[in-house]
C-alpha cells in the first residue's frame, strides 16, 4: 500500500510540474515583443491636461495632400510608417518625415501634411492629445 502511495504522489508531482516546465521552457525560448520609443516629448499650449487622445491612422496616395488644417486645444504627434510626408507649419517652415520618423504639432498651429511622391503611397499613424473635448477635433483653414 505504502509503495503505491508513494508512486502516485510521484505521478501526481509530474502531472502538476509537467506543464509548468513546458510554458517555462517555452517563455525562455521566445524572444518577446520588443518596445521602441519613439518620440518622448512634454505637452505644450494645453496646460498640461488631457482629455482625450484620438489616434488614427491615416493613408495619403501618391501626390495628396491633407488640407491646411488646425487642431483647436490638441496637439498632434505624427509617426511615419510607409513612405515619406512633407509637414509644413504656417510661419516655421517645413520638414521632411521618411518611415520612422515622428514629429509634434503643437496645439492650435496651422499646418498641412502631404505626400510629395508621384508613385508612392505613404501612411502615418497620427495621436492627437486634446485638452478640450468641447472643440472640434479639426478645423480647415483656407490659404
Amino acid at each position: 500500500m505504502e509503495l503505491i502511495r508513494r508512486e502516485l504522489l510521484h505521478l501526481s508531482g509530474i502531472v502538476v510540474t509537467a506543464p509548468l516546465m513546458s510554458k517555462i521552457a517555452w517563455a525562455q525560448g521566445q524572444a518577446g515583443p520588443q518596445l521602441i520609443q519613439i518620440l518622448r516629448k512634454d505637452l505644450e499650449g494645453q496646460g498640461q491636461a488631457v482629455q482625450e487622445t484620438v489616434v488614427s491612422v491615416v493613408d495619403f496616395g501618391p501626390s495628396t495632400a491633407a488640407p491646411w488644417h488646425m487642431h483647436p486645444g490638441a496637439q498632434e504627434l505624427l509617426h511615419v510608417i510607409e513612405g515619406s510626408l512633407v509637414v509644413e507649419i504656417e510661419g516655421a517652415g517645413k520638414a521632411s518625415l521618411k518611415a520612422g520618423e515622428a514629429g509634434i504639432i503643437t496645439a492650435d498651429l496651422v499646418h498641412v501634411a502631404r505626400n510629395e511622391s508621384i508613385s508612392t503611397m505613404a501612411k502615418a499613424l497620427v495621436v492627437h492629445s486634446r485638452a478640450a473635448k468641447d472643440k472640434p477635433l479639426m478645423v480647415v483653414v483656407n490659404k
